[in-house]
């Protein structure tokens, strides 16, 4: 792969950043989405028989992480376009295709994607969200939990459990359940963090679905799961590498003009060293990124997991450290509304937990890479 970017995605990040910064920090969700529907960047990473702009999960990250580097990061494009459309665009049938994919890569419909759960998290092992066959239809029965934009989204594509009926064994699979399904509700999560997504809690009892509601093969199981994750992890970085650009150019900026005894205080190394290291932790973490989505899109599933994985890893760690130091290097006007920064170290702190911890990464990395053995 190469490490420079094409003049058609230096093209895209560009134009993309002249979006972001034109709605910026305060800026209103919905009129933001329907904007960036309407210039095809929702949907550049799917076919384009089907509307997209038949790129890849390369091209999507340039637009989240330019979103984020300008203040208005758009936590639906990790879900939407990335997990939900690019499931949907590799393993649904050409009904669901033509039904969901010129929607979502023109912003006008909407996919929320339902993995996580009380007891089991993200391991898709525990999952007790099953389904049974009902005559044609599929019987669905759950709980899941910190589900992003379930109001806003026109269905749920959810991961639940079906019986292989050779060994009896539960595999995953996944259904598109309509937002206004019978049996399927949703709690807001009172969370501390303010986005403009909402976290909700699903209830899914006996939720009564068609045989078309089933996306892909039912013995696909974990190949189309990961189909999914995978990007999900690299949009994730390149939230929280678009986030901790935004922190760092608000610091720097403030450290170039901040003057105290007839110096910038960017002038000291105490200042300007730390910004140094969080500038350079970030390229590091894009470069990964990139690697990852490189191997994604030439369909390397295993390498990119590796890659994806590490890129999750390394991103989160480096938005946590440069919206600390932003902060910091803004002293107290680091903690005020005026300069936006505050908030932001909550909201970094979820690059480092969802949607998957740093914990389990590294026992990915252990046992995958390293070969290490299991401690569980």
């Amino acid at each position: 792969m190469t490490t420079t970017e094409t003049e058609e995605h230096k093209a895209l990040r560009s134009a993309v950043a002249t979006l972001g910064k034109r709605h910026g920090r305060n800026h209103n969700r919905a009129d933001l989405w329907s904007e960036a529907g309407k210039l095809g960047y929702l949907g550049v990473n799917l076919p384009e028989e089907y509307g997209g702009g038949g790129g890849g999960i390369t091209e999507l990250s340039i637009v989240l992480e330019e979103l984020g580097a300008a203040g208005c990061p758009l936590l639906m494009l990790v879900v939407s376009p990335a997990i939900c459309g690019t499931v949907i665009a590799r393993f649904g049938t050409d009904d669901q295709k033509q039904q969901w994919l010129p929607g979502i890569a023109e912003g006008t419909r909407t996919m929320a994607f339902g993995i996580t759960e009380p007891d089991a998290g993200s391991n898709s092992h525990r999952i007790t969200t099953t389904a049974r066959k009902d005559g044609p239809d599929w019987l669905l029965t759950g709980r899941k939990v910190f589900i992003s934009g379930v109001d806003i989204a026109d269905a749920t594509l959810i991961v639940g459990r079906t019986e292989d009926a050779r060994t009896g064994r539960l595999k995953p699979c996944l259904f598109i359940v309509p937002r206004d399904a019978p049996g399927f509700t949703r709690r807001p999560i009172d969370m501390e963090l303010n986005a403009a997504e909402k976290q909700f809690e699903l209830v899914l009892d006996d939720v009564r679905l068609p045989a078309d509601a089933l996306v892909g093969d039912e013995d696909a199981g974990l190949l189309q799961l990961f189909a999914g994750l995978n990007p999900e992890r690299i949009m994730t970085a390149a939230f929280a590498i678009g986030m901790g650009r935004y922190a760092l150019a608000q610091a720097i900026a403030y450290a170039r003009d901040r003057t105290v005894w007839n110096t910038p205080i960017g002038a000291h190394q105490a200042i300007a060293h730390p910004l140094a290291q969080a500038h350079i932790d970030l390229e590091l973490a894009r470069l990964m990124m990139q690697k990852a989505a490189h191997l994604y899109d030439a369909g390397d599933d295993v390498g990119a997991g590796e890659a994806a994985n590490m890129a999750k890893y390394a991103a989160g760690e480096a938005c946590v450290k440069a919206v600390d130091q932003a902060v910091h290097t803004l002293g107290g006007n680091g903690l005020t509304r005026e300069f936006g920064l505050a908030s932001l170290i909550t909201a970094a702190r979820v690059a480092r937990i969802a949607p998957v911890s740093r914990e389990m990464i590294l026992n990915y990395v252990s046992h995958q890479t390293l070969g290490l053995p299991k401690s569980y």
